[in-house]
């Protein structure tokens, strides 16, 4: 069978997109970086491209997350090895978690993996995410746990990660850290905010040391789906997540300017 031959204008369409993708992308890595959500050069933002090429775009190895702009993100394909000449280093092995998602979930555009102090302690705790707050119940019945097995460098533990995820938009890896997928940066960017600070509230109120107030199951399931859009209530918000973008967006136009160089 014979490809069609790609057009001018198609050609200038995929790279006006590929470059929407990518200053969206810088965007969320500066954002990572304000919100201290970051562990030097460690871990990653990664963002399917379209196209049948299966490739994606990550962060250059060894780069802090405040430097990342749009035109240093790195090109690779689903191994993780760059597909185009550039003057960083990638992990590959730092690939191993986001690539299996992305092979898996097709509705995981962006993957996105943090190490914060709230997350990984909330990670080590037997009981996982709890009920504490309003914005934890958002991942109630919605987080998927996949038990540490050490440094995630072995491609045989791709099969467990994908199947603890599920089809859940959050994961909790155990002894590790936390990891979001979205449907676009900004999405998978929005539930890690609140996913962490989830574990920032439950770790701070386990802190004081009294018992906690968790609301009843029936509640807790009707919060998530509130929050999903999936419960009838007498008022709805459909336009939030995209005013909070908007206005994170500009946060980022007021810090870090350059993130779209």
């Amino acid at each position: 069978m014979t490809e069609t031959p790609t057009t001018p204008a198609a050609a200038e369409e995929t790279a006006a997109e590929e470059l929407r993708l990518r200053r969206e992308l810088a965007a969320v890595y500066r954002l990572v970086a304000h919100f201290r959500m970051t562990d030097l050069i460690f871990t990653h933002i990664s963002q399917r491209l379209p196209g049948p090429d299966h490739h994606f775009l990550i962060n250059p190895y060894g780069l802090m997350f405040e430097e990342i702009t749009a035109s240093n993100l790195v090109r690779i394909d689903l191994e993780g090895n760059p597909v185009e000449p550039t003057p960083h280093p990638v992990n590959p092995a730092g690939f191993v978690i986001h690539s299996a998602i992305h092979k898996a979930r097709t509705d995981a555009h962006c993957v996105l993996h943090t190490h914060t102090r709230a997350g990984c302690a909330v990670a080590a705790q037997e009981g996982g995410l709890l009920p504490v707050n309003q914005m934890s119940m958002e991942f109630h019945n919605r987080v998927g746990y996949h038990a540490y097995e050490g440094v995630a460098l072995n491609l045989d533990e791709q099969e467990r990660l994908v199947a603890d995820l599920g089809g859940h938009p959050a994961l909790i890896l155990r002894n590790h850290g936390l990891l979001t997928v979205g449907g676009s940066a900004a999405q998978a960017f929005l539930r890690m905010f609140y996913l962490e600070k989830a574990c920032e509230i439950q770790v701070t109120a386990q802190a004081a040391g009294v018992p906690l107030v968790l609301p009843p199951e029936q509640v807790c399931e009707y919060t998530a789906r509130q929050l999903a859009g999936e419960a009838t209530a007498d008022f709805q918000d459909d336009i939030a997540y995209d005013l909070a973008w908007g206005a994170l967006l500009r946060l980022v136009e007021r810090i870090a300017p350059d993130y779209k160089d």
